[in-house]
């Protein structure tokens, strides 16, 4: 466990769940930086669930430079975690990579944990049971291990994953290779693929840092060069503008759509039946949740509702 980090990604512009941020917080903050339900914001949620499986301080939160009044000085539970700062959101692609360059220079033996900053588990002992089981595996493995979570609906905002052979049976849940990768599949799809017993992707990762890299090397060979080119910055005064111009000149680019889904042979997953989850990334899911765990009057979910559109 020594070697365990958490790379917490909180980068994005929660565009898509504006309205009902802006009715809940005032203003125009992200989603990730939102107390959406709870007690806490998205971001307190996932690192109070990250940190039954890893170290406050081997955890850090990737965010973007635009968004620092909302975590600048903000009351951070873990506050031996840290902050990455990105100069500018091109997509979960460049931010995972700038957090993997980083930990190799920190530890080359890092096993790394990626997790996204706006989900919903219903059982968090059950999560970390799985990502325990993950980051196991991801140990003596050359695959990056995917979570991924059985469907009950044909959802097209989903990455979905095909799974293969079975390569392990002991744990929480079973570890598959991957067939294939599909993300956000047509609706025509999206129902076939649930028929086939297909999972939806959770984007939760486990993997050694040198695989990960390895896969990005091998999807988008650019982005990687571009990032080694200023590796001598990294951890200097100069770490700064060499991130900021190197930021310019970047394409928007996901993890998802431009690695995981062109690499399957190198990915596996692990499905438990057990997890409950969600993506509060789109309204119609946020406002769901909301209804069954918050105490949120009959009056205010109609506004919630009225002001999302």
């Amino acid at each position: 466990m020594s070697h365990r980090w958490a790379v917490i990604l909180a980068g994005g512009d929660g565009k898509r769940l504006l309205p009902l941020t802006r009715k809940i917080s005032g203003d125009d903050r992200p989603k990730q930086f939102c107390p959406v339900f709870g007690d806490g914001t998205l971001l307190d949620q996932t690192c109070q669930r990250v940190a039954r499986i890893v170290s406050p301080r081997r955890t850090f939160a990737i965010v973007t430079r635009a968004h620092e009044r909302y975590y600048s000085g903000a009351d951070w539970e873990f506050n031996t975690a840290a902050f990455l700062i990105q100069p500018c959101n091109k997509g979960t692609a460049p931010a995972i990579v700038y957090s993997l360059m980083r930990l190799r220079e920190l530890d080359p033996l890092a096993l790394v944990g990626v997790f996204p900053s706006d989900h919903h588990f219903g059982d968090d002992d059950a999560f970390a049971d799985c990502v325990s089981q993950a980051f196991e595996s991801a140990s003596n493995s050359s695959k990056l291990i995917l979570l991924g979570i059985k469907p009950d609906q044909p959802e097209e905002g989903y990455g979905w994953i095909e799974p293969g052979e079975p390569m392990a049976a002991h744990g929480p849940g079973l570890i598959f290779a991957v067939n294939r990768f599909w993300e956000k599949p047509s609706r025509t799809a999206a129902v076939e693929l649930l028929r086939r017993g297909c999972l939806w992707n959770s984007f939760i990762m486990t993997g050694r840092v040198d695989v990960f890299l390895g896969l990005v090397r091998r999807a988008l060979p650019d982005l990687c060069e571009s990032f080694e080119s200023i590796r001598k910055a990294l951890f200097t005064e100069e770490e700064g503008p060499a991130m900021l111009d190197l930021y310019l000149s970047l394409p928007s680019t996901s993890f998802s759509h431009d690695v995981l889904s062109v690499c399957a042979s190198d990915l596996a997953v692990l499905c438990s039946k057990a997890l409950s989850w969600t993506d509060v990334g789109e309204v119609d899911r946020a406002l769901s949740l909301i209804e069954r765990k918050t105490a949120a009057s009959d009056h205010e979910i109609a506004a919630w509702h009225t002001a999302a559109g």
